[in-house]
C-alpha cells in the first residue's frame, strides 16, 4: 500500500531555529536571506523579519545545524548568530552597538557636508559664494569613502550574490555624482565650482545614514513591550533550604524550593503560596490594575510585585517554563512572524531593485542621447537610484505588527502569530463558551431534591461520587458538602462518562450522575422530581440527576431509579453584558455554544443579549458548530468566526475557528490551540483584541500606501529631471522614518475597558 507524500511530510518531526541577522537594510535583503536559508538541505521554510532583524527557520529535526544556517547567510553577504533563549527581541544591530551604529558618524558626516550644501542654500537669499573645487573634494571624500563605506561593502556583497539592495543603489548613485565632479575638475583648467556635485553625494550619504539611525531608534521603541517584560525578572531570589535563607541567582532556583518574597519585592518564579497572605500587582502581565489577593494555596506569577505581606511559596516553574517566559516567547514569535499581506511586498521587492536599475539606465541614456546633456542625465539617474531605495517597503508591515502586538501585550492580550492579528480585524461572528468564559466558572449548589426526602444523604452520596473529580460541578458539590461538615466517603470504580456525567460505586450501590440525556438513556423515570427540574431549568439552573442502576455483583437487576437531583447556578461575569454590547455595536454577531441545558443557556443568553444560543452541544460537536457558523453570513458570503473558550473541550473549536481566543484562566491546551490569549478572564478583552487588530491592519495599509506612493511619485519625477539628488535622498530617508513613526502611533492605543474615552492612534 502506497503512502501519501503529504502524510510522510506531516510525520517528519520539525524544529525551529532562530537566528539574529545583521547588515540587512531593505526588503531586497530579506528576500535574499530567505532564499539562501531555504536552499540549505533540510530546511522546509524560512521567514526573515527586517524590523526585528531575525530569521525563524523551520527544519527537519536533526537535519541541519544553526552553524550551517549561519554559514549560508554569510555566503549571501550577511552575518548571522543563533538567538540565545529568553533573549529580549531587540534588533541584532543593537546587540553590536558601537561608534559606527551610534549618532557620531551621522554628526561628523553632517559637519563635513554642511559647507558643501550651504552655498546652495545661500543662493535662495541672493548670496553667491562657492568653495574652491579642491576644498569641496577634501570635505566630500571622507564622507564618500569613510562614512559611506558601509554602502560599498554591502552593495558589493549584493553584486557577488547576484542581487541588488538599498546599499547598491546608494553606492551607485553617490559614486556617480562624486565621479562626475572629479571628471569636471579634471576636464577644466580653472575651478568651476558651480559645475561640481560633491554636495549631492555627501548630503545623500549623510541623509541616508541619518534616516537609518532614526529608523533604528524607532524600531527599538517598537520592541519596548518585550524589554519591559524581560525587565520584570529579578536577578536573584531569596530561597529557604533546610531552614536557612540564602540568596541565589535566579538560575539556581529549582522546582520545589521555598522562596521568600518580602513586601515590595518582585516575585522571582512561578510558585504556590504556603505561608502568609498579601496582594500582588500583576498589571504588567495581565493588564489588570487592581491588586490580586493571595492566600495559602494561591498561585504566584513570576514578575508580579508583592504588596504588603511577607509570602513563602513553593516553586512550581522556573526558567523557560514560567508564565513570564512563555509570554515573552509568544510575543517574540508574533513579532518575528510575517503577516499574509507581507507576501505581496516580498513579491514586489524581489524585482524592485533590478527594475530601478533599468529605469536609471533608461534615464541616463534618454537624457544623454536625446537631450545631449550628459551631466543632467547623470544627475537625474542618480536621483532615480537614490529615491527608489526599498527600505520603507520592508519596514511597513513588520514595524506595525511589532507595535500592535506590543500594545496588545501591555493590555493583557497576547497575539501568538501575525496571521491571527491580521485575520481578527475581519471577524464577523464571535462564538463563546459559557462556563468560565461568560460566567464566573465557579458554579454553586443551589438546590437538592432527593426522591425519598433525605437531602443530606443525597449530598453525601454525591460528594462520595465526585471526590476525585476536578470538574467545576464536582468542586461545587464538594464545597457544599464541606460547608455542612461532611467528609466525602470513598467511592470505587469511578469512571467518566464523556459528555454525559460520571459513574461509580458508593456503599455497594452502582450510581450514575449526569444530564437529562443520561437519565433518558437509562430510561429512569423522574417521577415527581420532574416538576422541580422544570422549575429549576426555567430559572436558568443546571440540573443533574443521581441515578441508581443496581448493586455490585448484580447490576441492572432492577430498573434504573432516580435517587434525586442537584441544581447548580453560575453567576454571569461582571462586565460580560457590556462586552457583548460592544461587539454587537460593531456589527459582530454573538453566539454561545455550551453543553449546558437549554434553560440555563437561555437565561445567560437573555441576560447578556446574545444573538444566538446553542445549548446541549457535546464537546466533540463544538468544532462542527464553529465550522457551520463559518459558512453562514447575512450577505451570502462566508463568515469569519472567532471562538472564545477556556477549557480542554474548547480546544478543537478554537482550532477550527478562523481566530481562536483563549482565556489564560483556563487550560494550557486551550491556549496552545488559540491564536490569541487573554491574560485575564475578562470578556471585554475580546472586543479589545479585535480593536487592536483593526488598528494594526490600518497602520499596515497606511504604511504600504506611503511606501509605494513615495516610489510611484518620486521615480517619475526623478526620471523627468524634476528632483535634485539631495531632495531625493531626503525623501528616501524620510520615507523609512515616517513608516516606522506611523507604526509607533499604535503605542497610544489603550483597551476600552481601561480607558473608554481614549480613541487611540488614528
Amino acid at each position: 500500500m502506497s503512502v501519501s507524500p503529504a502524510l510522510i511530510a506531516a510525520a517528519v518531526p520539525r524544529d525551529t531555529i532562530d537566528l539574529n541577522i545583521a547588515d540587512m537594510t531593505c526588503a531586497s535583503c530579506v528576500g535574499r536571506v530567505e532564499r539562501a536559508l531555504r536552499a540549505v538541505p533540510g530546511v522546509e521554510d524560512a521567514q526573515v523579519n527586517l524590523a526585528t532583524e531575525r530569521a525563524a527557520v523551520t527544519v527537519q529535526r536533526g537535519a541541519v545545524s544553526a552553524a550551517a544556517l549561519a554559514a549560508a547567510v554569510t555566503r549571501a553577504g550577511y552575518a548571522a548568530t543563533p538567538v540565545v533563549p529568553a533573549e529580549a527581541a531587540t534588533p541584532a544591530a543593537e546587540a553590536h552597538a558601537g561608534f559606527w551604529s551610534g549618532p557620531w558618524p551621522v554628526a561628523i558626516s553632517a559637519i563635513l557636508s554642511l559647507p558643501l550644501v550651504a552655498p546652495m542654500v545661500l543662493q535662495w537669499f541672493g548670496i553667491h559664494v562657492m568653495l574652491p573645487g579642491w576644498m569641496q573634494w577634501l570635505l566630500a571624500t571622507p564622507v564618500q569613502f569613510v562614512f559611506g563605506w558601509r554602502f560599498y561593502k554591502a552593495g558589493w556583497k549584493a553584486v557577488r550574490a547576484g542581487a541588488g539592495n538599498m546599499d547598491l543603489l546608494v553606492a551607485l548613485g553617490t559614486s556617480a555624482a562624486y565621479g562626475l565632479s572629479l571628471w569636471q575638475m579634471a576636464m577644466t583648467r580653472h575651478d568651476m565650482p558651480h559645475h561640481l556635485y560633491f554636495e549631492s553625494a555627501a548630503v545623500v550619504i549623510t541623509l541616508v545614514r541619518l534616516g537609518k539611525w532614526l529608523e533604528a531608534r524607532a524600531k527599538r521603541q517598537t520592541a519596548d513591550a518585550i524589554r519591559a517584560l524581560a525587565a520584570l525578572r529579578p536577578d536573584t531570589a531569596q530561597v529557604r533550604r533546610n531552614g536557612v535563607e540564602v540568596t541565589l541567582p535566579l538560575g539556581g532556583v529549582r522546582v520545589g524550593d521555598e522562596v521568600i518574597v518580602r513586601p515590595g519585592e518582585r516575585i522571582p518564579v512561578d510558585a504556590e503560596v504556603i505561608e502568609g497572605s498579601s496582594h500582588a500587582d500583576e498589571s504588567m502581565l495581565t493588564g489588570e490594575s487592581v491588586p490580586v489577593p493571595k492566600h495559602v494555596g494561591d498561585r504566584l506569577t513570576g514578575g508580579a510585585i508583592n504588596y504588603e505581606g511577607l509570602l513563602v511559596a513553593r516553586t512550581v516553574a522556573v526558567g523557560a517554563e514560567t508564565v513570564l517566559a512563555r509570554i515573552i516567547r509568544m510575543v517574540e514569535h508574533a513579532q518575528a512572524a510575517k503577516a499574509p499581506i507581507q507576501r505581496l511586498v516580498d513579491q514586489v521587492s524581489a524585482v524592485f531593485v533590478p527594475v530601478v536599475l533599468v529605469i536609471a539606465m533608461a534615464t541616463l541614456l534618454g537624457w544623454g542621447l536625446i537631450g545631449g546633456d550628459w551631466t543632467a542625465a547623470m544627475l537625474n539617474a542618480v536621483a532615480v537610484l537614490v529615491i527608489a531605495c526599498p527600505c520603507a517597503l520592508g519596514l511597513a508591515t513588520p514595524t506595525a505588527i511589532m507595535a500592535g502586538t506590543g500594545a496588545g501585550a501591555r493590555a493583557g492580550i497576547l497575539i501568538k502569530d501575525a496571521e491571527a492579528l491580521e485575520v481578527a480585524h475581519r471577524v464577523s461572528v464571535v462564538a463563546f463558551d459559557k462556563t468560565g468564559t461568560l460566567t464566573v466558572g465557579k458554579p454553586e449548589v443551589v438546590a437538592l431534591h432527593a426522591a425519598d426526602g433525605g437531602d443530606a444523604a443525597l449530598l453525601s452520596r454525591l460528594a462520595a461520587l465526585q471526590a476525585g473529580s476536578e470538574h467545576p460541578l464536582a468542586r461545587a458539590v464538594l464545597a457544599a458538602a464541606q460547608a455542612r461538615g461532611m467528609a466525602p466517603r470513598p467511592a470505587s470504580e469511578v469512571r467518566a462518562l464523556p459528555g454525559r456525567g460520571i459513574a461509580g460505586v458508593v456503599d455497594g450501590q452502582l450510581l450514575q450522575l449526569g444530564s437529562d440525556a443520561l437519565r433518558a438513556a437509562l430510561q429512569a423515570d423522574p417521577g415527581p422530581l420532574q416538576d422541580d427540574a422544570a422549575r429549576l431549568r426555567a430559572e436558568g439552573r443546571t440540573v443533574s440527576w443521581l441515578i441508581e442502576t443496581g448493586e455490585t455483583g448484580n447490576p441492572r437487576a432492577v430498573p434504573a431509579r432516580v435517587a434525586g437531583l442537584v441544581a447548580f447556578g453560575d453567576a454571569v461575569k461582571p462586565g460580560a453584558a457590556q462586552a457583548i454590547a460592544r461587539l454587537r455595536a460593531a456589527g459582530i454577531r454573538t453566539v454561545m455554544l455550551t453543553g449546558d441545558n437549554a434553560g440555563a443557556a437561555a437565561r445567560v443568553g437573555q441576560a447578556l443579549g446574545l444573538d444566538d444560543v446553542q445549548a446541549e452541544v457535546l464537546p466533540e460537536d463544538k468544532a462542527a458548530r464553529v465550522t457551520a457558523l463559518k459558512a453562514v453570513r447575512g450577505d451570502g458570503g462566508a463568515a469569519v468566526v472567532a471562538m472564545v473558550g477556556d477549557g480542554i473541550n474548547d480546544a478543537p473549536a478554537l482550532a477550527a475557528a478562523d481566530v481562536g481566543i483563549a482565556m489564560s484562566t483556563g487550560t494550557d491546551v486551550a491556549m496552545h490551540a488559540a491564536g490569541i490569549t487573554l491574560m485575564r478572564g475578562d470578556p471585554a478583552l475580546v472586543a479589545d483584541a479585535l480593536a487592536v487588530s483593526h488598528r494594526t491592519v490600518r497602520k499596515i495599509r497606511q504604511n504600504l500606501f506611503w511606501a509605494f506612493i513615495y516610489n510611484v511619485i518620486g521615480i517619475p519625477l526623478a526620471a523627468a529631471g524634476l528632483l535634485n539628488p539631495v531632495v531625493a535622498g531626503a525623501a528616501m530617508a524620510f520615507s523609512s522614518v515616517s513608516v516606522v513613526s506611523n507604526a509607533l502611533l499604535l503605542r497610544r492605543w489603550h483597551p476600552a475597558a481601561a480607558q473608554s474615552t481614549d480613541e487611540g492612534a488614528r
